[in-house]
């Protein structure tokens, strides 16, 4: 199959390509640059007033299959995807059973290679992610294992976390930390401050996420071996990741777009919808962030997509932790941080794209030639407002509701195949 892109702006960091051209893909790769004027195609599409860019990476999505498909499973997560732009994603092994070893890893392989988009999967560190036994890291890197994270839970055991981060390392895949000191998190439900206070909940204070961050950190720099951190969400922690990479220590960090966003201010309206873990946090919190973000201390934006039903999210007290985003994250980061002045749009698709890429050590994440045809098409000028009911997962749960965004995703495609088109 031969896809001609015409008229489109070509925009990928990796190569500092930003230039209006034409992109011919043949057999699920990236063929031609500018191709001849007379070249055949057996689909010609019009890219005039698009971005023609790598097709955006996710570090950080919970897949809820196998074990709670009321949620979400592979194929409404991969329609979600396509429909945000969203060509590779990592699934993380929170699921039920555990995935934890290649008999679990087994139960999806199939729906993962027939899904739309590529699905990589994340192996857990310890078994069952009771941070008690570790798992067989070879054996699940020979499964098909693309990264290692008790992500839903901290390593609370500083042996095995040091264990995991050397095997990581030396079996060549990411180790994405949850940072999370969980005695100091107590029962909280959102952050610990003013708001948690007015509520009359209890909070997750800000210390919480840093505690963790710093040991690891610290087990990284004894053991001479990258770590990934997670989700970061607060001003500390980001000052302690950017002195970690002046110090020389191999860190790398992601945020998601609610961090960059939205404030603990939104959740005065007691709606569960705006809860997750880490919590949303202050202002001053969301300017760090965004600063973190300009200066490189964040490496890269994962979206931590984590479908509740409507009924479990009912009950601001008792709902589960979690909200989608996979189908607001470029959105949301054109409209809270391009239109903003944090970064330009070719500093927003390398954070979406080419630097996860680098970290999984994949060869997509660019349009260089030779390379898969992974490519997502935005007009981003386009404005639109989040309907929930219009969404493609499953379940409902988006901070962004109603909210309206600029940036909209027209058509995505993955391996050189249509997999979205508005």
């Amino acid at each position: 199959m031969r896809i001609l892109i015409t008229n489109a702006r070509l925009l990928d960091p990796a190569q500092d390509w930003d230039f209006v051209g034409s992109l011919l893909l043949a057999d699920g790769q990236i063929a031609l640059v500018n191709p001849p004027a007379d070249t055949a195609a057996e689909q010609v599409i019009d890219g005039a007033g698009w971005v023609c860019a790598p097709g955006l990476i996710d570090l950080h999505v919970h897949l809820r299959d196998p074990g709670q498909t009321h949620k979400e499973d592979i194929r409404t997560a991969s329609a979600a995807a396509a429909a945000g732009g969203v060509t590779t994603l990592v699934a993380m092994p929170n699921t039920h059973p555990t995935m934890d070893s290649p008999t679990v890893f087994a139960q999806t392989a199939a729906a993962r290679a027939a899904a739309a988009v590529r699905i990589l999967q994340a192996a857990a560190v310890s078994r069952g992610l009771g941070s008690r036994e570790p798992v067989d890291f070879d054996a699940l890197v020979a499964a098909g294992a693309a990264a290692f994270s008790d992500d839903g839970l901290p390593m609370a055991d500083a042996d095995i976390a040091l264990l995991a981060l050397r095997a990581a390392a030396r079996l060549g895949v990411p180790l994405l930390a949850h940072c999370e000191d969980q005695a100091l998190a107590g029962k909280g439900i959102i952050h610990e401050g003013a708001v948690s206070q007015a509520l009359g909940v209890p909070g997750i204070s800000a210390e919480s996420e840093v505690r963790g961050v710093r040991r690891e950190i610290a087990c990284a720099q004894s053991a001479g071996v990258p770590v990934h951190i997670c989700h970061v969400s607060t001003r500390a922690s980001c000052e302690a990741i950017r002195a970690a990479k002046a110090a020389g220590v191999r860190v790398t960090a992601e945020t998601a777009p609610h961090y960059f966003a939205l404030t603990d201010e939104n959740l005065r309206g007691r709606d569960a919808d705006y809860r997750m873990n880490p919590p949303l946090r202050t202002a001053d919190d969301r300017a760090a962030i965004r600063a973190a973000l300009a200066d490189g201390t964040l490496d890269c934006i994962a979206t931590d997509h984590a479908p509740h039903t409507p009924a479990e999210k009912a009950d601001f007290l008792t709902a589960p932790n979690g909200v989608l985003g996979l189908e607001t994250s470029l959105a949301a980061g054109i409209t809270y941080l391009v239109q903003t002045g944090v970064l330009t749009l070719a500093q927003l698709i390398d954070k979406m794209s080419c630097t996860p890429a680098r970290i999984l050590g994949t060869d997509t994440g660019t349009l260089a030639l030779g390379h898969p045809a992974d490519v997502v098409l935005f007009d981003p000028n386009a404005s639109w407002t989040v309907d929930p009911e219009a969404l493609h997962s499953k379940s409902r749960n988006t901070a962004f509701k109603a909210i309206t965004l600029t940036g909209q995703v027209k058509m995505t495609l993955c391996r050189g195949q249509v997999v979205y088109s508005a």
